[in-house]
């Protein structure tokens, strides 16, 4: 007789609805990433012809993973196939413009070639941008699981719902957590542990927008906290470190913690240790 355990797992089995492997489909987003960026990529091309024949190469193994999982698609696998590339475009331009953002707003950045080569940030946008079309063409799953991936590789937590402008700039990254209904502009600049998260998690928000806007021209410092549907950082404004907020902000503002410090004489830490 079989145990009660194996009989439970079996009836999970039975229930659970079979998943598509979503590695080829990140693989290949991967690849797309390289091609557009041959700062990434293991091979130079010599000619045109050769970038083209990569990316029909590329066109052809998307392909192949959209039809092995056509079943969990709302539509034909060749129309989010060619749904997909007719977007392409687009996000090269926007990826562009976020290598320029974050070279110009990191003092640290000695190029371009550094910022698509090592910066995190970098990564983790160009994977949420392949991941939100991919949500827009209505296969959020599948977009999740890239931008987790992504997350995994960088500690910066996008989910692919957000709506994000051009010359996104993330400077260091890790613990960032923008919220599926966060809206950003454009050139923005985030600094490492800053949350754009939802006042609250009931679940009769789900289809609601629950996250913050951010105007343009925004910068947000280390460990910010910005919650709330309607809470919205007015452009031009600046958030200062470690800030908590859930009220809107006008235009050209700056917000900032005011930290009470108290100093102590030599002689009242004598005894520590150390000292």
């Amino acid at each position: 007789m079989k145990s009660e355990f194996i009989n439970k797992v079996f009836l999970s089995y039975k229930l659970a609805k079979p998943n598509p492997q979503p590695e080829s489909i990140y693989d290949i987003l991967n690849e797309y990433l390289k091609l557009m960026f041959p700062e990434l990529s293991e091979k130079q091309y010599g000619n045109i012809e050769e970038v083209e024949a990569r990316y029909k190469e590329l066109h052809q193994q998307l392909l192949t993973s959209f039809q092995s999982m056509q079943r969990f698609l709302p539509k034909k696998a060749e129309v989010i196939t060619n749904g997909f590339l007719d977007y392409l475009p687009g996000i090269f331009d926007k990826l562009k413009s976020d290598v320029e953002a974050i070279v110009i707003g990191d003092p640290a950045a000695t190029s371009a070639y550094e910022v698509i080569r090592a910066y995190p940030g970098f990564y983790a946008i160009a994977m949420y941008r392949m991941a939100n079309v991919l949500f827009k063409m209505s296969i959020p799953v599948l977009a999740r699981i890239v931008t987790e991936f992504a997350h995994s590789k960088t500690g910066i937590d996008i989910h692919p719902g957000a709506e994000i402008g051009s010359h996104f700039c993330i400077d260091h990254g890790t613990g960032i957590v923008i919220g599926e209904t966060s809206i950003i502009g454009s050139h923005v600049k985030i600094y490492q542990g800053v949350t754009l998260g939802a006042l609250s998690v009931n679940k009769s928000m789900a289809s609601k927008k629950r996250h913050p806007t951010i105007e343009d021209h925004v910068v947000i410092y280390a460990g910010a906290t910005i919650l709330g549907a309607d809470t919205i950082i007015g452009h031009h404004s600046i958030v200062g470190g470690n800030v908590w907020l859930t009220k809107t902000v006008p235009p050209f503002s700056t917000v900032y913690h005011k930290a009470q410090i108290e100093i102590g004489k030599l002689e009242d830490i004598k005894g520590l240790p150390g000292y």
